[in-house]
């Protein structure tokens, strides 16, 4: 069995502009979005209803910097106290609408645990992202990192000097990555180039929050706005949003690129349309921050929102009507929100008090599975472009990779979708 190295050291701090050289990409595939099935029964019915991981085992022994004697991750041994992997399965019975209940094992422990130093435990961030390419990006303290899932390799991107990383995201191409930092800057990385190619001014405090819409890249702030970038115009600024009266800390277009949603540390939600800086509507029904956000993939016009610690609940929303149609209290601070693309159901991420990730079958919100191991608020969440695995970051400083959802929909009848179509919730 392979021995693994000594945890993370500090490292001599650089500038942003000084990049180790990159790391070439085996890249992975590009997963085409489902085509949105039909919805069935009405939302008063939803709520009657009752690894190979042998490609891992070498990973990581790559440097943090050309020059470090110090490695970037390091297998964690914490995660069973023999270290075994996928030892535990939990089997779940998964209600179905119209066939009998389908038996699904759901791993209750992660295929693997990774050691993230400087992993920031700060509700309010957003530092780790998933690309299309099969690219893992994590923000520890002052640095990016890229972990190449389809080749093991993992690569120093940047390093900032006095400033600190508070958001990620992948354009969707999976080639370009926009970093946001605690000065208010918005970077954009070629990874392909391991450069930057363009810095993004306007805001004046961090950015915490970032959602690509095509070439559109939208920036929520501590500044309380809300800033569009056209990324074909030479203009750094194409619109300005405000309509939060505290930090912006939650951003999602929608799959049709036609709305955007933001959340707020004033406890609102609010809904923008593609082509206006008004709001469409607003929602005051949190009591507390509203950092998830989440659009369904399968029907236009349905939102999901959590709220913070004095919260606790997720509500469904339908944004054609504004209207709240469904509202669950999960016991515990709402971190992140992620609609399955394989099956019909939702995944939550939770802080204060239970620090777990919840499976919840849709349309009824029931419990499929509930996911423990972190010792901290489960404040990151991203999912690979095969839909199949989640990764989680914590306050505890640590990733966790689930393998929670199968390869391909078993549980939809033809015809049938999650949630009812929005002339029924009219």
């Amino acid at each position: 069995k392979k021995s693994f190295f000594s945890p993370l050291t500090k490292q001599p701090q650089s500038k942003s502009s000084k990049t180790p050289p990159a790391t070439t990409s085996s890249g992975g595939r590009f997963i085409p979005h489902r085509v949105a099935s039909n919805l069935s029964s009405a939302f008063s019915k939803a709520e009657q209803e009752n690894s190979q991981n042998n490609t891992f085992s070498s990973l990581v022994h790559s440097q943090l910097m050309p020059d470090s004697g110090a490695n970037l991750f390091r297998y964690s041994t914490s995660m069973t106290p023999e270290n075994k992997e996928n030892s535990n399965f939990a089997p779940l019975l998964i209600p179905r609408q119209s066939q009998g209940a389908m038996l699904r094992n759901i791993p209750k422990l992660p295929f693997r645990v990774l050691d993230a130093p400087q992993l920031q435990d700060d509700f309010y961030l957003n530092v780790v992202d998933w690309s299309s390419s099969n690219i893992l990006s994590v923000g520890l303290g002052e640095n990016v990192y890229l972990w190449d899932a389809s080749s093991n390799k993992v690569t120093p991107l940047c390093s900032f000097e006095g400033e600190l990383v508070s958001s990620l995201s992948w354009a969707p191409s999976g080639m370009h990555l926009a970093v946001g930092t605690t000065s208010g800057q918005v970077l954009l990385y070629d990874i392909t180039r391991n450069n930057a190619f363009r810095t993004l001014q306007g805001h004046t405090g961090r950015v915490g929050a970032l959602s690509w819409n095509n070439w559109m890249l939208s920036s929520g702030s501590r500044d309380k706005t809300i800033l569009h970038r056209d990324l074909r115009s030479h203009n750094n600024i194409t619109a300005k949003l405000t309509g939060h009266k505290q930090e912006v800390c939650g951003l999602k277009w929608s799959w049709d690129g036609e709305q955007l949603a933001s959340g707020g540390n004033d406890n609102m939600l609010v809904v923008w349309s593609a082509g206006s800086i008004s709001p469409v509507s607003k929602f005051t029904e949190h009591n507390a921050a509203v950092k998830a956000l989440a659009w369904s993939p399968q029907q236009n016009g349905l939102l999901v929102s959590g709220g913070g610690t004095a919260d606790r609940t997720i509500r469904f929303w339908n944004t054609c009507t504004n209207e709240n149609v469904f509202t669950v209290d999960t016991q515990s601070q709402v971190c992140n929100l992620m609609f399955s693309r394989n099956t019909n159901e939702l995944v939550s991420t939770h802080g204060y008090s239970q620090h777990q990730i919840n499976i919840w079958k849709l349309p009824s919100m029931q419990k499929t599975g509930v996911l423990m191991g972190h010792t901290s608020r489960v404040l990151y969440l991203s999912m690979s472009p095969d839909f199949e695995t989640i990764v989680t970051g914590a306050g505890d400083e640590t990733l966790r990779f689930w393998k929670v959802f199968p390869r391909e929909d078993t549980e939809s009848p033809g015809g049938c979708g999650l949630w009812p179509c929005m002339t029924e919730m009219r």
